[in-house]
């Protein structure tokens, strides 16, 4: 597995502001947004790409193009939505799937609830969206089931990771390529296995807590 920990002054600012009980949910939003275009310039550093020949006003040249099959986007419900836009800002072209998953509150593990993907995955270059990287067990699950559908190189972007969930990630991974995109890694876990510092409950800060 590679490791990327994003380091650049404009994202540990904007992760700031978003750490900060006192940010309103809109502006939590559109931060998010903002932070997933910029760790997706790290993410897709690998993206595939073959060559191709244009016509400039001026002349012929040799530039490079998305190969195909086009490279899938896979957020994961309902967090990873929040991340979605920053994401297809920088790669229009890419194609969306939808994975839900959600932890079993009797075994702690987590059960995939909804899909919309395609049912063969081979070839595929897949980027997994979740903002926060806590246990690391809905994320292996999620890397394990695009593995499992066919795909040979996935990319996982969360906003904030931990220690705890990159091992967690790093043995789920094995030998197969799998490149881990963080905005920062932080101290760990709390007894309640909340990232610490962390920001609180993404999905509830992004869309308010469903009654």
């Amino acid at each position: 597995m590679r490791l990327v920990i994003a380091e650049h002054p404009l994202i540990t600012h904007k992760l700031t502001v978003l750490r900060d009980a006192k940010t309103p949910q809109p502006t939590f939003r559109m931060l998010t947004e903002e932070l997933m275009t910029l760790l997706a310039y790290e993410a897709t550093r690998e993206v595939r790409v073959e060559p191709c020949t244009i016509e400039t006003p001026v002349a012929s040249t040799t530039g490079v193009q998305l190969t195909h099959p086009l490279p899938l986007v896979v957020p994961i419900l309902r967090a990873g939505l929040g991340m979605l836009e920053g994401m297809v800002k920088l790669v229009p072209t890419a194609e969306v799937g939808f994975l839900g998953m959600v932890r079993d509150e009797e075994t702690l593990q987590p059960v995939t609830y909804a899909e919309r993907l395609p049912d063969s995955l081979s070839g595929r270059q897949c980027f997994v969206l979740d903002p926060m990287l806590a246990t690391g067990g809905s994320l292996a699950a999620a890397i394990k089931f695009l593995f499992d559908r066919g795909a040979d190189d996935v990319t996982a972007i969360c906003l904030l990771g931990t220690p705890e969930g990159v091992e967690a990630i790093r043995e789920a991974a094995g030998d197969r390529h799998v490149t881990l995109v963080l905005g920062a890694l932080d101290e760990g876990l709390n007894e309640q296995s909340y990232i610490v510092p962390g920001l609180g409950d993404a999905g509830d800060r992004l869309y308010g807590t469903a009654d």
